[in-house]
């Protein structure tokens, strides 16, 4: 006779509105699908409204977000089995007591991220971190590590805290970091604590009119596809192990759940690796007209931009354009647009989620028959064939 499958009913404390929240729960779910156990999934997002009576609930186990301390207190006492994720810390004292704890590895994102920034050749770097330093610890963790790497390599540190983001604040925000980043010596490699907040920085340089990469570099941390999408140039990040963090949460808990004892109380997770994009890729320019060009270049050229657009915004002829570009590098503005937007539409072919028609669209070719006649020129492939080799390798 088979045996009935076990059935668990489990409450997720996870915020799922972020690329972090959901890549943990998608672990769990991950986990979830690998066995014959049936388990009820209560998602709690406003976790800190949802405690309340929590010590009274029937359920079978919790894996919750312990960055929050006041959160860790209320559920470190329950009856029933809790596992807990986070941020990892310097500190030992700092870690949950006597909860099983699965956490991501702040030391090693930070430091991916400047090395990635050392690595480009950047001769200094500073912190975009969040104010918010109560309710997340990972952010004061992350700075504590930058701070690290910054008196290792006896740099000066430049760290900027700037505000919480709240829609109505959202002209105030870019101010201060716009006011924050004028005062910055350039180039300059930004870290930023968040992908939201290398976003900021992001909109603060295209409003203030600074170059990306040419004179402020940016890497966030999450790797989040949306946040990606609303950004016009493309951000480079740091991804967490995040899905990992699920899948090996829930197999704690699982474990715990059947009476065992864990062996390891305390897991932490290293990244999942740099995404890096045009944020970050810093080559040392010295030519203003070159830099301003570029910058809008990146913003623009998906949009299929003219060479005369670009002179018009940099306040000087096509003709002088055209000769600061052949000095810098040896080519023409057209050769850096076409070089841009063939870089764009290998990465979304690489992705593998849009059509010919909708890259071609949205890299600035004006057609896909010229996008096909410009692969075959500079790659010797067609598209699709380039998309085919990337699956190979």
């Amino acid at each position: 006779m088979v045996s009935k499958p076990s059935s668990y009913q489990v409450a997720l404390f996870l915020k799922a509105r972020g690329d972090y929240g959901r890549e943990i729960i998608a672990g769990v779910c991950d986990y979830v699908r690998s066995t014959r156990s049936v388990w009820d999934l209560l998602l709690h997002e406003d976790f800190r409204d949802s405690v309340d009576g929590i010590s009274e609930w029937s359920g079978h186990g919790i894996i919750a977000d312990f960055d929050d301390p006041d959160f860790e207190s209320t559920l470190s006492d329950l009856n029933i089995p809790v596992i807990g994720v986070g941020g990892s810390y310097q500190r030992e004292s700092d870690y949950p007591r006597n909860v099983p704890y699965v956490a991501t590895d702040n030391e090693k994102l930070v430091t991916e991220a400047y090395t990635h920034l050392v690595d480009m050749g950047l001769p200094r770097f500073a912190f975009y971190g969040s104010p918010e330093a109560h309710r997340y610890r990972w952010a004061v963790e992350r700075e504590k590590v930058y701070l690290k790497l910054c008196a290792r390599d006896l740099t000066k540190p430049e760290i900027f805290r700037g505000k919480g983001t709240f829609g109505p604040d959202w002209d105030e925000i870019l101010s201060d970091v716009i006011a924050w980043l004028r005062e910055l010596p350039k180039p300059i490699g930004i870290i930023a604590v968040t992908d939201s907040r290398a976003r900021h920085i992001l909109q603060a340089c295209i409003l203030a009119d600074i170059a990306v990469p040419e004179e402020v570099s940016i890497v966030g941390i999450d790797d989040d596809p949306l946040l990606r999408m609303l950004t016009r140039i493309p951000i480079s990040s740091v991804r967490q192990g995040t899905r990992k963090m699920g899948q090996i949460a829930a197999s704690m808990l699982h474990r715990r759940l059947k009476g065992a004892i864990l062996d390891e109380p305390r897991i932490i997770i290293p990244p999942a690796g740099l995404n890096p994009q045009i944020s970050s890729r810093y080559q040392p320019i010295y030519d203003p007209y070159v830099m301003r060009a570029r910058h809008y270049i990146r913003q623009f050229a998906g949009q299929g931009i003219k060479v005369a657009q670009v002179a018009a915004y940099v306040g000087v002829s096509r003709t002088t354009l055209e000769t600061h570009f052949r000095r810098a590098f040896g080519w023409t503005v057209h050769d850096d647009m076409l070089a841009f937007r063939l870089q764009l539409a290998r990465e979304m072919l690489e992705e593998g989620e849009r059509s010919l028609e909708r890259i071609a669209e949205l890299s600035g070719f004006t057609s896909n028959q010229y996008m096909h006649a410009v692969f075959k020129r500079e790659l010797g492939c067609s598209p699709r064939e380039y998309q085919r080799q990337q699956v190979i390798r």
